[in-house]
This record gives C-alpha cells, sequence and structure tokens, in this order.
C-alpha cells in the first residue's frame, strides 16, 4: 500500500516565505446601521473633511454648468442661428422652448455631479444620496406623486380664494394656443423631472447629510438647507418665505421618510403645474423673471394648505406602508 506522501507543500513564491498577496480592499465604505437619513454621510473610516471638501466642489460645480450652458446657448445662437434664448437687454431667459431649456440644463445636470461626487470624494454610493434603502423607493415615490396632484390642486383652490376675498386679481390661468403651448410643454415634462430632482438631491439630499456628519440634530442641515435654497430665488419676501417654508418641509419629510422621494414628488409636480399654467397663459418669460413675479402675502394661504396636507398626508402613507426610515 502506498504511503501517505502527506500535505501538499506550495510551489512558488509562497514556498519562499512570501505572503499570500491580499485582495485590494473596497473602495466605497458602507453606510452606518440604524442611521437616518441625515446621517448616511456619517461613515466611520471616511474623514469628515470630505464632507466639507464635496460641498465646495459641488457648490462650484452647481456655479460652472450653469454659466458653460448659458454661454453654450448663447453659442449656439450666434454660430448656428439659433432662437435667442436670453434676452441681452434684461438677462432673462426667453419665455421659448430654447429659453426654457437652456434654464433647465443649467440645473440638471447637477445631479451627476452630486452623484459623482458622492462617490469619488466620500467614497459611498450615490444612491446612499436617494434613501436609507441605497436607492430610489419608485413605488413610494408613485404613491407621494400622486398625493402632490391632490395636495397642489387644493393649495391652488385656497391661494384663489384667498384672493379673491381680498379684492385681489385672482386670475391665474390662460390659453395662448396650441402653436406656442405644444414646444413649451414638450420641453417641460422632459426637463422639469430632473431639474427639480437635481435640486432636491444639492439640499435635502447633499447639503442635509454633509451638515448631518458633523452634527447629530437635523434641525442645522434644515434651516441653513432651506436658506441657501431660498437665496437662489429672486422674488419678493413672500415669494422667499413661500420658498424657504416649502424646502424646509421637504427635508423635514426627507429625514422623517428617510429618503428624497416625498421631496421630489412634490417638487416636480409642483414645478410642471408652474412651468405649465405660464406656458399656457403665454407669460413664461414674465414667470421667469422671478424679480418681475408679483407675490401678495395673501398668496401663502395655498402654501400653508398645499405644504399642510402633503404633510400630513405623507406621514399618513408612510406609516400605512411601513415605510423604511433608518439604514439596515
Amino acid at each position: 500500500m502506498q504511503e501517505n506522501p502527506g500535505p501538499h507543500l506550495p510551489y512558488g513564491p509562497q514556498a519562499a516565505g512570501y505572503p499570500y498577496p491580499q485582495q485590494a480592499p473596497p473602495w466605497f465604505v458602507a453606510v452606518p446601521r440604524g442611521a437616518r437619513f441625515d446621517h448616511l454621510a456619517a461613515i466611520p473610516g471616511v474623514r469628515p473633511w470630505r464632507a466639507i471638501v464635496g460641498t465646495l466642489i459641488v457648490g462650484a460645480g452647481f456655479l460652472a454648468i450653469g454659466v458653460v450652458v448659458v454661454i453654450s446657448f448663447m453659442l449656439g445662437t450666434e454660430l448656428f442661428g439659433l432662437p435667442e434664448a436670453v434676452d441681452p437687454e434684461t438677462g432673462v431667459p426667453r419665455g421659448t422652448a430654447y429659453g426654457l431649456a437652456m434654464t433647465l440644463l443649467s440645473i440638471a445636470p447637477v445631479l451627476l455631479l452630486v452623484q459623482g461626487t458622492a462617490a469619488l470624494v466620500q467614497r459611498r454610493r450615490p444612491g446612499t444620496l436617494s434613501s436609507v434603502a441605497g436607492r430610489l423607493r419608485w413605488s413610494w415615490m408613485a404613491w407621494c406623486g400622486a398625493l402632490a396632484v391632490l395636495a397642489l390642486a387644493l393649495g391652488q383652490g385656497a391661494q384663489y380664494l384667498a384672493l379673491s376675498l381680498s379684492g385681489l386679481d385672482a386670475g391665474m390661468f390662460g390659453w395662448t394656443g396650441w402653436s406656442a403651448f405644444l414646444p413649451l410643454i414638450i420641453v417641460i415634462v422632459l426637463l422639469v423631472p430632473f431639474q427639480a430632482a437635481a435640486e432636491e438631491y444639492v439640499f435635502r439630499g447633499w447639503f442635509m447629510q454633509a451638515v448631518g456628519a458633523h452634527v447629530r440634530s437635523p434641525v442645522w442641515g434644515i434651516l441653513i438647507g432651506s436658506a441657501l435654497f431660498a437665496s437662489l430665488h429672486g422674488y419678493s419676501w413672500a415669494g422667499l418665505v413661500d420658498v424657504f417654508a416649502f424646502g424646509a418641509v421637504m427635508a423635514w419629510l426627507a429625514v422623517r421618510t428617510g429618503g428624497l422621494e416625498a421631496p421630489i414628488a412634490l417638487h416636480v409636480v409642483n414645478n410642471v403645474v408652474a412651468f405649465g399654467i405660464s406656458a399656457a397663459a403665454g407669460d413664461l418669460e414674465d414667470a421667469l423673471d422671478q424679480a418681475k413675479v408679483p407675490v401678495p402675502w395673501q398668496a401663502l394661504a395655498g402654501t400653508v394648505v398645499q405644504l399642510g396636507v402633503y404633510a400630513f398626508g405623507v406621514m399618513y402613507l408612510a406609516k400605512k406602508q411601513s415605510i423604511r426610515t433608518i439604514s439596515e
């Protein structure tokens, strides 16, 4: 009988005492378990300075993308005879499909910038910007979208009633004709979802989580982020109150529901309807000049109703559907 030759001896570098090759650590670091949405960037082993550097990159990129897009559209006018995208006297975007596309595309690509910054600078999966599940929860966002339509309709009704009772012009609808409206509504439907989502990913996603990497309370991220969001608008004081309140409620819902689905849903519906009404009435160019948009304080009644109905409805649905609010 053949004797057992003993254990197999390795050949090659390992036989000479060299260590076995070690596998490189993965680039993406896992987010902490049991963390709120605003704490998903507080990853053990990832230094907090990455959140600060990433915020500077996102802010500078936001401005740079806007400048590049505007210049590109203006060059399109000069070199290829395309319609003017900007009024040369006022600097306000034209109320045409070309001018509206420029306005929306100056913001929409920021969505990719934020995702890339999370991956390359913070070393975390971009999906963690969307929710505690690491992705957008599409079915949940669809429910929020349906609720957003109801909340917007009730808010518009409350605004109409408040303005009428105050003796102000409550006329919100008009019709310019299909030839002018059709190209605009195509641009609105195709680009507004990306523009609105980009703003949510910047202010309720990236910024909330960047602040959350340094502080435990979400209050600072909600207040500062909402103030920055409002500062990008040029409305009168009542309009700025409306925008700040919108940002604050959306940030609060992001924390309470564990993701951006509810903020994105209302933002998209709100912007599609707002742009659509202005395009239908033929006064889109006036609407794009925010400094000239009259926002009487009575219109805030619609803001209160819309945000109140939406926040209550989202929290009710989130509880009924057991929406996850912390990471696993």
